[in-house]
């Protein structure tokens, strides 16, 4: 008996030397196997944690697509108690079971964040274009009434993003992006780039995607929906500042089909004095569809394109021109691609037309691709590239499609990652060859960290109804919570073919919904009109003095005497890493009543934007956020919050309001963005709070910002003793203002009709550099 109770000591004690030995401690973080799983907790920063679980160990070193972010040095406290490794950083703690391989994240007080499922990792053998490899997936718990956002834009129409299943994988309209943010202040990425479904039910909320080495995910702690944005930014890059003149109003349709056609819209617009910025060309300039792409101009229809470039400039305006990803059998690129083993094989758009799409994954590919833009297009001074077909289009498809070979592997495996490589291709081409002018792209689908590439996502081919309308909201506000700023939509949908019937652009109904659509585009991060069927210049639409006309005129002013302030908010978007359209839990998360509100939003920090969704809605509910008092835009009417108002809703006018405290620039009446220098701005004052504002300017359309060429006046509203304190100016760049002239204005319910505001300014200032206080 003796003997049998030694051995059983010595196994228990050997038992316990091994277990002891179950994990290693790394630069990161540690490393275990457990369930016949190689784990690896590696932290990047005190907020931010990588998970990676793998049956084979060589499967931990993957190289991630989106994150760019090198792993920061992080002290660690770690300790392993009753089969558990706690890590420790100054920001959280990750709680690692070496019996489970479960995986759970808490505040430093043990208070639970987020947390993996028992045994909720899983690997399923699978083939992938002949390749053995696994299915994998990963399933985590979330709190009952649990409110998420994200996963990048979906049709959805909702803005909570639980209770659903969901096939992402990038497609015309949807943009797929395996993100999620919670209310409770953290973000998780699944970062896996083949087609994955994520469900949330009352068992678990879980990623699955089709290929997949391992389970890689980053959590990230970052305290509020700002914080977490901002871990999403510093993981997989910053937002680069787009020029001055994009965030003014831009004209395209589907398609001009002359130079002397798209000249001709320019000049209109200067005629009729309705301002304009940027104009855009979209297809089929190169001729026939077998020289689809070509990166070159049809000599019949565009005899002249320097000359259509530079009467562009001439007329102070841009041009944009489209691109795609796929070429026509009869290109140069095409055979230059085929005979480097550089297509992928599948049909793409247009149809019966024999084009094929790029392989983009291939490093080598990126500077074939410039080559060819640069030389036909970017050479002849256009401003900006119209980036379609990002997904890409797939036509003919065949299950073998997606075994087509990559330079990653399988078309299959990182098909999700196709617009994140082409459109970075593109910025960092242009970025090497010049930094005169700024990299700008739209562009119809996006991935995780496609923000560092100065690309606007467009919503894509939408249909012009109404429903349509309604979701474009929620789905924009979902896309920034994904960590992507810049979104837009073209107004009045693209698919406009349904009003033919009633007189195109004069069709009553038509009207309303462009009407209203272009009223809600004023407050996205890019003005943008565009659609087929129906052409969208102001002047199809009527004339000065129509209402309509009237109505659109009115607002594409308001976007141009709203650029101080959304220039100075897409610095924040820049050098904070902030958003513009700003979901309501962002601003006000003590408020729980806007958690799933998503028919409302934030654009910037000041101003609260309520789209007018329905056809002939003369009055429209609010709900006003606690915590502040609000005024009506249109008249300067004050409300409390933590309540719901309703609100007329005539054509003229959308549901706007202002936060109490703030500072607001009011540019000049400009015909193109750069018209005027900010010399004579009115600074508007929304009393009942403290507030801040900071007014930034710079060269309006190169990279010298990067270099420290920029200016930054801080204002500040003293509520109590109402004051306003305008601090000392900080920078310099070339073309400075060294005087300008401030007109402080007050409002109040007197003075508050939007554009006008009726009385003359409460104080004029001079302002020449240096801090100065005005009392109001």
């Amino acid at each position: 008996m003796r003997t049998k109770f030694i051995g059983a000591v010595m196994l228990l004690f050997l038992a316990a030397q091994t277990f002891a030995q179950d994990f290693q401690k790394t630069k990161l973080g540690v490393k275990a196997n457990v369930q016949s799983m190689d784990i690896e907790v590696q932290f990047f920063s005190p907020s931010i944690v990588r998970i990676v679980k793998s049956p084979e160990e060589s499967s931990l070193k993957k190289q991630s697509l989106s994150v760019i972010k090198s792993p920061e040095h992080t002290e660690l406290a770690i300790n392993e108690e009753n089969n558990t490794v706690h890590l420790k950083s100054t920001s959280l703690q990750v709680d690692l079971n070496l019996k489970t391989g479960k995986v759970s994240f808490s505040d430093l007080q043990g208070l639970p964040f987020f947390t993996e499922k028992d045994y909720g990792t899983q690997f399923t053998v699978t083939k992938d274009a002949d390749k053995n490899t696994y299915s994998v997936r990963q399933a985590f718990m979330l709190g009952k009434d649990e409110v998420i956002y994200g996963l990048g834009q979906q049709q959805n129409g909702k803005m909570n993003q639980r209770n659903q299943k969901i096939y992402l994988s990038n497609q015309n309209t949807k943009v797929c992006i395996p993100f999620i943010q919670s209310v409770k202040g953290y973000g998780v990425f699944w970062d896996n780039y083949s087609p994955t479904t994520f469900t949330d039910n009352k068992q678990e909320t879980s990623f699955d995607s089709e290929i997949g080495d391992c389970s890689d995910y980053y959590f990230m702690w970052g305290g509020s929906g700002d914080g977490v944005v901002a871990q999403m930014r510093d993981l997989t890059g910053q937002a680069p500042l787009m020029p001055l003149w994009v965030y003014g109003y831009h004209q395209s349709k589907e398609r001009y089909k002359t130079q002397d056609e798209l000249l001709s819209v320019v000049k209109k617009y200067r005629d009729l004095k309705v301002p304009l910025d940027g104009i855009v060309q979209d297809w089929q300039y190169w001729g026939k569809d077998s020289l689809w792409n070509s990166m070159s101009f049809d000599p019949v229809t565009y005899p002249d394109p320097k000359g259509m470039v530079d009467k562009v400039h001439q007329l102070k305006a841009h041009l944009f021109i489209v691109v795609w990803p796929g070429f026509g059998p009869l290109t140069k690129q095409y055979s230059e691609f085929k005979e480097k083993n550089m297509l992928i094989n599948f049909d793409t758009w247009p149809p019966q037309s024999g084009a094929k799409p790029y392989d983009p994954y291939n490093p080598a590919s990126h500077a074939i691709y410039w080559d060819y833009l640069n030389k036909g297009v970017f050479s002849l001074g256009t401003d900006g590239w119209w980036l379609d077909s990002t997904e890409p289009d797939h036509i003919n498809i065949k299950d073998k499609d997606f075994d087509q070979s990559t330079y990653l592997g399988s078309f299959r495996s990182v098909i999700n990652a196709f617009p994140l490589e082409h459109v970075g291709g593109i910025y960092d081409s242009q970025r090497k060859t010049t930094s005169a002018k700024r990299v700008t792209i739209f562009t119809r689908s996006a991935f995780a960290g496609q923000q560092r590439y100065a690309a606007n996502t467009w919503s894509g081919d939408v249909v012009s109804t109404w429903p349509t309308l309604q979701r474009q909201v929620p789905a924009a506000l979902n896309f920034s919570l994904s960590g992507i700023p810049y979104w837009n939509a073209d107004i009045g949908g693209f698919f406009a073919g349904a009003f033919n019937q009633g007189g195109s652009a004069k069709n009553p109904e038509f009207q309303e919904l462009y009407t209203r659509w272009l009223q809600f585009a004023a407050f996205t991060p890019m003005m943008r009109s565009h659609g087929t069927d129906i052409p969208r210049e102001i002047y199809q639409f009527g004339q000065p003095g129509d209402k309509t006309y009237d109505v659109l005129a009115k607002f594409i002013n308001l976007r141009y005497s709203l650029l101080p302030y959304l220039y100075a908010t897409a610095w924040n978007v820049t050098h904070h890493s902030g958003s513009i359209m700003r979901a309501l839990f962002m601003d006000f998360e003590q408020d729980k009543q806007v958690y799933d509100i998503g028919n409302q939003y934030m654009f910037g920090k000041s101003l609260m934007v309520s789209p007018v969704t329905k056809a002939g809605q003369q009055e429209q509910a609010v709900y006003l956020p606690a915590g502040t008092l609000w005024y009506d835009f249109w008249t300067g009417k004050t409300e409390d919050g933590g309540k719901s108002i309703t609100t007329v809703t005539p054509i003229e006018t959308l549901p706007l309001y202002v936060k109490a405290g703030t500072i607001l620039p009011w540019g000049p009446k400009v015909q193109f963005a750069e018209e005027k220098k900010w010399d004579n701005l009115e600074i508007r004052v929304y009393p009942g709070a403290d507030g801040d504002f900071t007014l930034y300017e710079d060269e309006n359309d190169n990279y010298n910002y990067e270099a420290g060429k920029y200016t930054e006046i801080p204002f500040h509203w003293d509520n109590k003793s109402r004051t306003l304190t305008i601090g000392k100016k900080k920078g310099d760049f070339a073309g400075s203002l060294v005087n300008r002239k401030f007109n402080i204005i007050l409002v109040n319910g007197d003075k508050g009709t939007g554009a006008q505001l009726s009385k003359q300014a409460d104080k004029v200032i001079n302002y020449k550099g240096a801090a100065m206080a005005v009392k109001i």
